[in-house]
């Protein structure tokens, strides 16, 4: 019993070393989310206040994934057509060298904003390695959806309605 009660302690300290809560789950649909802070791949910091009163989009994602290089130009265009009315974007890509994500983001000409910060984003949203993995968060900060797999365009666009 004590064996199994060290272990699971262990398994826990790199979400405190993360600085979450020990007990950190991901949200439910229909729960608030507790956005953790993010740094974005320019420096600058994404957290609850970007959050605050605004529905939200984050999109997991590969640069090595061809199911999310289509996913991912559905989104850029998601991010274009409502660039003026709110609606956040968020992307993780789930690699550790920042300079291989710049140089996608380049190459296919992207402008969401991404974190490498994968492991904090997914102890709040969702605990799946399914890539792309796109989660909808409606502007009372509720999850609405865990939608795992490519989408296609129209399904994409469809984001702008949520709340």
């Amino acid at each position: 019993m004590r064996r199994r009660r060290a272990l699971g302690l262990c398994a826990a300290l790199p979400l405190v070393g993360a600085g979450l809560p020990l007990h950190a789950a991901p949200a439910a649909p229909g729960q608030v989310v507790a956005w953790p802070e993010v740094t974005l791949l320019d420096g600058s910091r994404w957290g609850p206040e970007q959050a605050r009163g605004k529905p939200v989009v984050v999109v997991f994602w590969s640069t090595t994934c061809p199911f999310c290089l289509r996913h991912n130009a559905h989104l850029e265009k998601l991010r274009q057509a409502t660039a003026s009315k709110g609606l956040q974007i968020l992307t993780v890509a789930r690699e550790q060298e920042a300079a291989r994500v710049q140089a996608y983001l380049s190459r296919y000409g992207y402008r969401f904003a991404v974190t490498l910060d994968q492991a904090a984003m997914a102890a709040v949203l969702s605990p799946r390695k399914v890539i792309p993995l796109t989660v909808t968060v409606d502007s009372r900060g509720h999850l609405r959806q865990v939608i795992p797999g490519e989408m296609f365009e129209e399904d994409m666009l469809e984001l702008a309605r949520i709340p």
